[in-house]
């Protein structure tokens, strides 16, 4: 039996009276490569500021390998404004923060890239190992957190070899071309160390060669770093060629989850996509 890493429990995000997720439960298993998709303004990004605790959803619970990160329910004004399924009131309220969910193994890049713009890309990644730093106030001013910053940089070096990264290593981040850009966002994720990896739409603005070359990086990363991917994604050949699963949003609600031949024969994913044609 598979081991559950991730798991939403009739997640819904409400502002106001905008229903952007409504009801919206899935798991993800270890090792597996899952998508969401769905049109533009199904919900799904708002499902990934969720999981990593960036949103307390209105309603609904995250699971991260057996514990629950993420929990509540409406309160104040929104138990009046709450349009979701009065049966599914969750019961507790847990609200983990985003840099301790990072801490827990969850990590994630952006649809539209953040990086340190101004530092070099050797220093946006060790950046991030120093998440997981076991150093404290003391020992760094003496410098006695030598090896540990010794092996970070030992650590960084490596991962950007990875990532053919290691030829751009000390110029600035914003001098890179996209798609290493995208690269180096991926290379810092995997620098906290996650068991799941978020990638949301790592595709956008990729041309046809870098698309490519990017199915073949989250390939291999999985193999690599043992890791559980779950993404977002509109480039419907990536997503079919490397899922494991999809769940489909649209207008915040799934409508349908399965492998990837399930999903392209799917009527009503068809029809959220590409609409429904008048009766002549």
């Amino acid at each position: 039996m598979s081991e559950t890493v991730l798991k939403l429990n009739r997640i819904t995000m409400q502002f106001g009276g905008l229903m952007a997720v409504n009801d919206f439960s899935m798991d993800v298993n270890r090792g597996e490569v899952v998508a969401i998709i769905g049109p533009n303004g199904a919900g799904k990004t708002t499902a990934f500021n969720v999981i990593t605790g960036v949103y307390a959803p209105t309603n609904g619970s995250v699971d991260f390998c057996g514990e629950t990160i993420i929990s509540n329910r409406p309160q104040g004004k929104m138990r009046k404004l709450y349009a979701g399924d009065a049966d599914s009131i969750c019961d507790r309220v847990v609200r983990k923060t985003p840099d301790r969910i990072t801490k827990l193994g969850i990590a994630r890049t952006f649809q539209n890239i953040r990086l340190f713009k101004s530092l070099t890309v050797f220093e946006n990644v060790l950046i991030a190992k120093h998440m997981n730093i076991k150093a404290n106030l003391f020992s760094a001013a003496f410098m006695l957190n030598r090896h540990e910053e010794h092996r970070m940089r030992q650590e960084t070096a490596q991962l950007l070899e990875i990532l053919e990264l290691a030829d751009v290593a000390d110029e600035v981040a914003s001098s890179l071309p996209y798609g290493k850009q995208r690269r180096l966002e991926i290379a810092r994720a995997i620098a906290t160390g996650p068991e799941l990896l978020l990638l949301d739409e790592p595709a956008a603005g990729m041309n046809p060669q870098e698309t490519n070359d990017l199915i073949h990086l989250i390939h291999r990363l999985k193999q690599d770093f043992q890791l559980t991917v779950l993404m977002i994604e509109h480039h419907m050949n990536l997503v079919m060629e490397i899922s494991d699963r999809i769940y489909v949003l649209d207008f915040g609600r799934l409508i349908a989850s399965g492998t990837p031949d399930h999903i392209q024969n799917d009527k009503r994913v068809i029809d959220a996509y590409l609409g429904v044609a008048e009766d002549e």
